[in-house]
C-alpha cells in the first residue's frame, strides 16, 4: 500500500474554490476515460461505481469525494469556526477606538457622627418651617446616584496598531483553513489511490488463485493416475496457499482504504475488483522541467505563506508593544444626578475633561516587553526560513521520485510484456512435455508480481504528482481529475 508522510510540508492554492465546479449536486462517478491523451468524458450521477453499459465499469469520482469531505470533515468545520472567531478580533480592535459609553446607578446609606450630629444649632425642631438639617442632625443619609459617562480615545498608538495586528491574525487564520483543506485533499487522494491499488491487487490475486487452484487439482489428478510428479503437486499447493494468504492481506488493505475514505467523506465508495488493464495505455512522461523552475515557486507553498503570516503577526505585535512608549489622550464626558434625603448633598453635574497619560517609568516592563516581541519576530523569521527549506526539499524529493518511478514503470512495462510471452511459452512447453508445471507456476507468479509492482509504482507516482503541485501551492481540483483520469487508463473495462 502506498504511504505518504503527512509531516512533510504540502501546500495548495485554496482548493475549495477550485473545486466549486463540482458542487453538491455534482456527478459522483466518472465514465471510463479513453486511453488516448487529451480525450475527456462526462460524469454520471452515482457515487458508487456502476456499469454504464454492458461490459463496462467506472471509478468513483475523486473530486466529488473531496467535495463530500469538505462538507463532512469535523476538523475542517472546526477550522472554519476558528476563522470566524478570529474575524471578531478585528471588530474588537476597532471597538477600542470608538466611544465607550456607560451608565451606572448606585444607592448608599450612611451613618455619621460629626459636627452636625446632635448639634443643637442644627436641630430641625428649633425651626419647624425647615427640615433641611434633619438628616445631618440625625447622622443618617440616603443617596441615590445616576450617572452616564463617555470616553473617546483621541490618541492611542497601541489601540491603532492593535487593529493592524488583528488583521494579520485573520490572514493567518485564513491560511490555517487552506492548510486543513490541502491536507484533506491529499488524505482523500491517498486513500482513493490506495483503495484502487488494493482492488487491482485483490483482483489479480483472485485470478491467480483460481488458476493455481485449477493447476493444483490437475497436478493432483495426474499424480493419482501415476503420470505426474509429487513435487509438482506440492509446488502447486504451496503457491496456492501463499496466494490465499496474499489475497487476505490485499482484502484487508482494501477495507482499510475504504474505511479511511468513509471517515473522511462520510461515504463508502465501491471499487470493482477488475484486473489490471493495458499498461501501455498510460505513460508518465518525464516532462517535469527544470528543478530550479519548481524551486522558484515554493513561495506559494501554504506552509511557507503561513510562516510568512506568522512573521507578519510577530512584527505587528512588536509595534503594539512599542506603543507602550507613547502617551494616550482621552476625552471624558459625564453627567450625574444625585438624589438624597440631605438637600445639601443633592446635585446635577456635567463634566468634560481631557486626560493625558504619559508613561514615565514602569520598572523596565516596557523595554522588556519590546525586546520580547523583537525576539519573537526573529524566531518567526527563522521559522519561515525553515519552511522554505522543507518545501525545497519536498520539491527535490518528489521530482527524484517521479523521474525514478517513470523509468521503473517503463522497465516494468517491458518486463510484463516479456513475462506474458514467457508464460505463453511455458504453457505451450508443458503441453508438449518440454516444460514442467513448476516452470508455468514460476512464469505466472513472476507476471502477477510485476503487474502488482507496476500498479504500486504507478500509485506512488500519482501521489508524488499531487505532492509536487502541493509543494508549490498549485494543487487544485484539476489535479484530482487528472489523477482519476490516469487511474482510469489502467482500469480494465471488460470487468
Amino acid at each position: 500500500m502506498v504511504k505518504r508522510s503527512l509531516c512533510r510540508p504540502f501546500a495548495l492554492a485554496p482548493i475549495a474554490l477550485a473545486v466549486a465546479f463540482v458542487g453538491v449536486s455534482s456527478p459522483a462517478t466518472a465514465q471510463p476515460v479513453a486511453a488516448v491523451e487529451g480525450q475527456g468524458a462526462d460524469m454520471p450521477t452515482s457515487l458508487d461505481a456502476q456499469p454504464s453499459a454492458p461490459g463496462q465499469s467506472t471509478l468513483p469520482s475523486l473530486p466529488t469525494l473531496f467535495q463530500s469531505a469538505l462538507e463532512h470533515d469535523a476538523d475542517l468545520a472546526r477550522q472554519r469556526y476558528e476563522l470566524k472567531a478570529s474575524e471578531r478580533d478585528i471588530d474588537k480592535a476597532w471597538a477600542q477606538l470608538k466611544p465607550q459609553v456607560s451608565a451606572s446607578a448606585s444607592y448608599s446609606y450612611q451613618e455619621s457622627d460629626n459636627y452636625y450630629t446632635d448639634n443643637p444649632d442644627y436641630d430641625p425642631g428649633r425651626d419647624p418651617r425647615s427640615n433641611d438639617n434633619e438628616a445631618r442632625f440625625q447622622g443618617e443619609t440616603e443617596d441615590t446616584l445616576w450617572q452616564v459617562s463617555l470616553q473617546q480615545p483621541l490618541f492611542s498608538m497601541e489601540r491603532w496598531r492593535s487593529v493592524d495586528r488583528a488583521g494579520e491574525q485573520v490572514a493567518a487564520a485564513e491560511l490555517d483553513l487552506a492548510v486543513v483543506e490541502r491536507d484533506l485533499a491529499l488524505s482523500v487522494s491517498e486513500a482513493y489511490v490506495n483503495a484502487f491499488i488494493a482492488s487491482r491487487k485483490l483482483a489479480m490475486l483472485k485470478a491467480q488463485r483460481e488458476s493455481l487452484d485449477l493447476q493444483a487439482r490437475q497436478a493432483n489428478r495426474a499424480y493419482e493416475l501415476g503420470v505426474g510428479d509429487r513435487i509438482n503437486v506440492l509446488e502447486a499447493q504451496s503457491r496456492l496457499d501463499q496466494t490465499i494468504a496474499d489475497t487476505v492481506q490485499a482484502d484487508n488493505e482494501l477495507n482499510d482504504a475504504l474505511s479511511e475514505l468513509e471517515r473522511l467523506t462520510g461515504q463508502r465508495p465501491q471499487f470493482d475488483q477488475a484486473r489490471l488493464g493495458n499498461v501501455n495505455g498510460v505513460a508518465l512522461a518525464d516532462i517535469w522541467g527544470d528543478e530550479q523552475a519548481w524551486l522558484a515557486r515554493i513561495g506559494n507553498n501554504l506552509d511557507v505563506r503561513r510562516a510568512t503570516a506568522e512573521q507578519a503577526i510577530a512584527r505587528s505585535d512588536t509595534r503594539v508593544r512599542r506603543s507602550g512608549y507613547y502617551p494616550e489622550l482621552n476625552l471624558n464626558l459625564s453627567y450625574s444626578d444625585r438624589d438624597s434625603n440631605d438637600p445639601f448633598r443633592e446635585s446635577q453635574d456635567a463634566r468634560a475633561s481631557m486626560q493625558l497619560e504619559m508613561p514615565i517609568y514602569r520598572g523596565g516592563y516596557t523595554s522588556a516587553n519590546v525586546e520580547q516581541g523583537e525576539l519573537k519576530a526573529m524566531a518567526a523569521q527563522k521559522g519561515q526560513d525553515n519552511q522554505r527549506n522543507l518545501a525545497a526539499q519536498e520539491v527535490r524529493q518528489r521530482l527524484r521520485s517521479l523521474r525514478g518511478n517513470t523509468r521503473r514503470m517503463q522497465a516494468l512495462r517491458q518486463a510484463i510484456e516479456s513475462s506474458e510471452l514467457f508464460l505463453e511459452a511455458a504453457e505451450r512447453g508443458e503441453q508438449l512435455g518440454l516444460r514442467d508445471l513448476v516452470d508455468v507456476l514460476d512464469a505466472r507468479a513472476s507476471l502477477y508480481d510485476q503487474q502488482i509492482q507496476f500498479v504500486e509504482t504507478f500509485g506512488t507516482s500519482l501521489l508524488d504528482r499531487l505532492a509536487l503541485q502541493s509543494a508549490v501551492g498549485a494543487l487544485s481540483s484539476e489535479d484530482l481529475l487528472a489523477t482519476m483520469d490516469l487511474l482510469a487508463r489502467i482500469h480494465r473495462q471488460d470487468g
